[in-house]
């Protein structure tokens, strides 16, 4: 396969790596793995960390790159594809990933079935909370720098499903929020409703209430 389809490193950034490579015992069995970890604010996260060649698994790429082995993992070969690892100066410098693919919306919203999701929002329900959240909910969450968005609803089991930005997004509160603030707002608005669903990344929030295990 080619190194090219999957992951690029400029002249800078090689640079980088070879260096702190240099650093490491046994250089010359490890390779620089590149993978992606999850999603966050509507793109992919990542892990950058040198690990022995010997422990490829089946299905990884595997390319070189001047001086630099480089392992990508099956899963995330895909979502590399055509990435290009940078040195940017600004802020102390340190190497970024440019990445032209994004999260499917099924990658950033796992909990909400796959097939409801495709659905869009454009039906009757889905259109009349969207009215609600943008002409009564948001105007009063924004205050807290908050923000609320419909991703989905089943229009069959009347079930909205929601995610939280800004400053709802991790806050403590956003578990309140959702059911003292949203959720009563929606039902009230539209009684048709059977249940709101939360479906925010709140370990990914600026001060997230819960973490993911490691």
């Amino acid at each position: 396969m080619d190194s090219a389809e999957i992951l690029t490193i400029t002249d800078e950034a090689r640079n980088v790596v070879l260096d702190a490579l240099a650093n490491e015992e046994r250089s010359d069995e490890l390779a620089l793995w590149v993978e992606v970890t999850g999603t966050r604010l509507g793109g992919y996260t990542y892990d950058l960390y040198f690990s022995d060649l010997i422990d490829v698994p089946a299905g990884a790429s595997v390319t070189k790159d001047g001086d630099v082995s480089i392992v990508v993992p099956a899963p995330s070969i895909d979502r590399l594809r055509g990435s290009r690892l940078e040195f940017a100066a600004n802020g102390g410098g340190g190497l970024v990933l440019v990445n032209p693919n994004a999260p499917a919306p099924a990658e950033m919203y796992p909990g909400v079935p796959a097939d409801i999701l495709s659905l869009g929002v454009t039906g009757p329900l889905a259109l009349r909370s969207i009215a609600v959240l943008d002409e009564t909910i948001n105007p009063s969450i924004a205050a807290h720098g908050g923000v609320a968005d419909l991703v989905a609803l089943d229009e069959d089991k009347r079930v909205a499903y929601i995610v939280m930005g800004g400053g709802c997004q991790g806050c403590s509160l956003s578990r309140m929020t959702l059911s003292q603030g949203i959720e009563k707002a929606l039902v009230e608005a539209i009684p048709e409703l059977t249940g709101v669903v939360d479906v925010t990344d709140h370990a990914s929030g600026a001060n997230p209430f819960y973490a993911e295990e490691s």
